[in-house]
């Protein structure tokens, strides 16, 4: 009886299939505009025709030219600016450095020829500094005397005849010779042994 009170009847009528059906997928995808063919190209096309139209301009490529340039021609002048001051400046701790040797020459200048010992105490001394100074800055003397005679570093401007060393070794030093590192700045002027020949020996 209850159940029969709780049941109502629901109403049908036909379904309308033209305006109540759900909508398609291309009805319910957001219209999206399209775009003709080439479109997107000729805008494309454009934008860089700009920056192409630059780089083909003759006006704007003389004036980055120019630019180039004058950036070119600052930096030159600067760097020449820059070896100048330096080659004027270089050896300006090597000229402080030699004041005193010639303050010592002066003192030795002073010497009464009576004082010979004194004199040749001072000459010593600042012969000394002279080479120290001389070290600092990669002057160096070549040792010669009793080396083998090297024309790389050596002169040689004269021959002694003798047996009593090897041939072409050097006997004599008329001049030092001296590095500038790992350059030849003066060659020894030397003199190199010449051997005596077995028949002319005795």
């Amino acid at each position: 009886m209850r159940d029969a009170q709780m049941r109502f009847e629901i109403p049908t009528r036909p379904l309308d299939l033209e305006h109540e059906l759900p909508a398609t997928e291309e009805s319910c995808s957001p219209q999206v505009p399209t775009r003709r063919s080439g479109e997107g190209e000729a805008r494309s096309t454009g934008l860089l025709g700009g920056s192409q139209s630059d780089d083909n301009d003759p006006a704007k490529l003389r004036e980055r030219l120019a630019r180039l340039q004058a950036d070119f021609e600052n930096a030159r002048k600067r760097s020449l600016k820059e070896t100048q001051d330096f080659r004027e400046y270089a050896v300006f701790d090597t000229a402080k450095d030699l004041l005193p040797i010639i303050d010592n020459l002066e003192r030795a200048l002073q010497v009464q020829p009576s004082d010979s010992a004194d004199l040749q105490t001072g000459v010593e001394l600042t012969h000394r500094q002279l080479l120290d100074v001389l070290s600092k800055i990669g002057v160096r003397p070549i040792h010669a005397l009793g080396e083998r005679f090297d024309p790389k570093i050596h002169h040689a401007v004269a021959t002694a005849d003798t047996d009593l060393v090897e041939d072409q070794t050097i006997v004599g030093e008329l001049q030092r010779g001296y590095m500038f590192k790992d350059r030849l700045l003066r060659p020894a002027m030397v003199t190199v042994a010449k051997k005596i020949p077995p028949e002319f020996s005795r």
